[in-house]
């Protein structure tokens, strides 16, 4: 897939307010310093689509970019560590959990994890409540160009092998790096196979 067109559609708080129409969603979520505004920018090949900063937390609205005219991009709100209050935080969370629970358009949620560390309890039990709430997924390490390529390699299999502790199977998973551009053909090769099926089912 070629990512021709990347356009910011609109950003809010209310699940109810999302884009409506035949365009399915594509959401982007991870803890606040995982480095996902910087992954998207990458993916669409445009520098600043996603807002990056040094803060964590900088994403606190659900944001939408239709992508080729044909599915949209969602870039949400990071959970986790982020300097504002709790009460700011708990707002975000809270529509967080509303769009998933409420957005029909979702097909895929890819949650972003940093490759360099250990499996963290917030990352491991957001996704067992995607799994939980039987909502489609995909794991995305990120940072991949900061590790060496056997220490990388140990670490994705030793995440795995955490995962398959408690797992009967693995979601699709994805190891990536923004700044060298690694994985992300196959990211959007993922994409394009799940709208191809979605085509033949003729769901949106």
């Amino acid at each position: 897939m070629q990512i021709k067109s990347a356009v910011f559609v609109e950003s809010n708080t209310n699940v109810a307010q999302c884009p409506q129409g035949p365009f399915p969603d594509f959401a982007f979520i991870g803890r606040s310093n995982v480095g996902k505004s910087s992954l998207i920018n990458a993916l669409c090949q445009r520098k600043n689509l996603a807002k990056t900063s040094s803060r964590p937390g900088k994403t606190q609205l659900i944001n939408h970019f239709l992508i080729n005219e044909k599915w949209y991009l969602v870039d949400l709100p990071g959970y986790g560590y982020a300097r504002v209050s709790k009460k700011t935080k708990e707002k975000f969370q809270s529509y967080i959990t509303a769009y998933f629970k409420a957005r029909k358009q979702l097909v895929c949620a890819f949650v972003l994890v940093d490759v360099r560390h250990e499996p963290q309890p917030i990352d491991i039990d957001f996704l067992t409540w995607l799994g939980n709430e039987q909502l489609p997924f995909a794991l995305v390490f990120t940072k991949a160009d900061k590790l060496k390529p056997k220490a990388l390699t140990n670490k994705v299999d030793h995440y795995l092998e955490h995962l398959k502790a408690q797992w009967e199977s693995l979601p699709p998973y994805f190891v990536t790096s923004a700044s060298q551009a690694i994985g992300l053909d196959a990211l959007k090769a993922y994409i394009d196979q799940v709208l191809t099926e979605l085509e033949g089912l003729n769901v949106f």
